[in-house]
């Protein structure tokens, strides 16, 4: 077994009879440090830095963060004027000088400004924000551009895979959810209009709840905590295998081939979805109508088409396009925005979802109220 070369220095005298420069020889190592005993110890404690003119690290056999944090403590955490090292150990200092940097600085005494500092903070991040999503946004406008220009260049493969994950697997869990939830609007509408015996308003109700509200809003729910968290982990793993890095290094473009194809999947996939949801919920309802009031198929079916009319069906398609686009824009936002460590994957996979369900509860208000006159069945 060979053995580990201690860790020692040498010191020479400076014509004024001071310490003029210190040679570092050995294994500034875990290791060596232990294995230089009491006596390295008790000359590190009895040195003082300040009056050495000139530090000699060629000498080095090897350096670990050990021995490079035990010199930098030495040095009083800074690099000497004159210092000579290799340039492999010369990296690890400049590695603890950087994390020095980072680090955050004492607490500094409350001043009458205080509350300045503490609003700014929050206003510069939300700039950051607003930034980043306009950066996001004209890079994808550039995208539709290009592709208009160059319609052999449209990434249908990436589109078509994106649809098939988002969309068609996504058909079991929203006709379940959408199946379930008619039954139970259905019947706790039939407890209520029995007692009024305004049973035949069930089908209003029903109708015009999921079609123009309840179908759009659930499906995209469903499809921001599926397909949205899905997005943002992908991105976010591509980001911490510098997969993205290295499309970026052979001339690919990553928003053309990363973040278009979902936006334009995601914007197809989502009306159809709606769709699909809404017949699921509408279907639930009835059957729950026909067990609770003995309402008949073919009499709810007649009656449908009458109270709601076509309108709120283009509005529901509407808002799964627009659904649909910022689900797939919130979860790449939050994709691109990861860091190589699982805690951040972790923390923007949960922000994406929560900000893309908040953002689907907006743009539904909004557009609520900007049809409200809209589709309304006049008695």
């Amino acid at each position: 077994m060979t053995a580990v070369p201690l860790a020692s220095l040498e010191a020479s005298n400076s014509p004024s009879g001071g310490v003029g420069g210190i040679t570092l020889r050995g294994a500034w190592t875990l290791s060596g440090l232990r294995n230089g005993g009491d006596r390295l110890d008790d000359t590190l404690a009895a040195l003082d830095a300040s009056l050495v003119t000139a530090w000699n690290g060629t000498e080095i056999e090897a350096l670990d963060s050990a021995g490079a944090l035990r010199l930098w403590h030495i040095w009083g955490q800074r690099l000497p004027e004159i210092l000579l090292l290799r340039p492999e150990h010369g990296r690890i200092f400049d590695r603890i000088a950087g994390v020095e940097k980072e680090a955050p600085s004492p607490t500094a005494p409350n001043s009458p400004f205080e509350w300045l500092i503490t609003l700014g903070r929050p206003m510069i991040a939300l700039r950051t924000i607003v930034t980043d999503v306009v950066a996001l946004l004209g890079q994808l406008a550039l995208d539709v551009g290009h592709v208009l220009r160059h319609p052999g260049e449209m990434p249908w493969k990436e589109v078509s895979a994106n649809l098939f994950k988002s969309g068609v697997r996504a058909m079991p869990v929203t006709a379940l959810v959408g199946f379930l939830i008619g039954v139970v609007l259905s019947y706790l509408s039939a407890l209520q209009l029995r007692q009024f015996g305004a049973d035949v308003f069930i089908i209003n109700i029903l109708g015009m709840g999921i079609v123009r509200e309840l179908g759009p809003v659930l499906t995209a729910v469903l499809v921001a905590g599926r397909s949205g968290s899905a997005m943002t982990a992908q991105l976010g793993v591509m980001r911490v295998t510098e997969e993205i890095d290295a499309l970026a290094t052979m001339g690919v473009s990553r928003s053309l081939r990363l973040i278009f194809p979902k936006v334009v999947a995601l914007a197809i996939a989502m009306p159809l979805l709606v769709l699909w949801t809404s017949a699921m919920a509408i279907i639930g309802g009835m059957v729950s109508a026909w067990s609770q009031l003995n309402m008949s198929h073919n009499f709810f079916f007649q009656i449908l088409p009458r109270v709601v009319p076509l309108e709120n069906l283009w509005i529901a398609q509407g808002k799964g396009v627009l659904f649909g686009i910022a689900v797939a824009l919130v979860a790449c936002y939050f994709g691109l925005r990861v860091r190589p460590n699982t805690e951040s994957l972790s923390a923007n996979t949960t922000g994406s979802v929560v900000t893309a369900i908040t953002a689907v509860i907006l743009i539904d208000a909004v557009i609520a109220i900007a049809t409200r006159g809209i589709g309304v069945p006049k008695l």
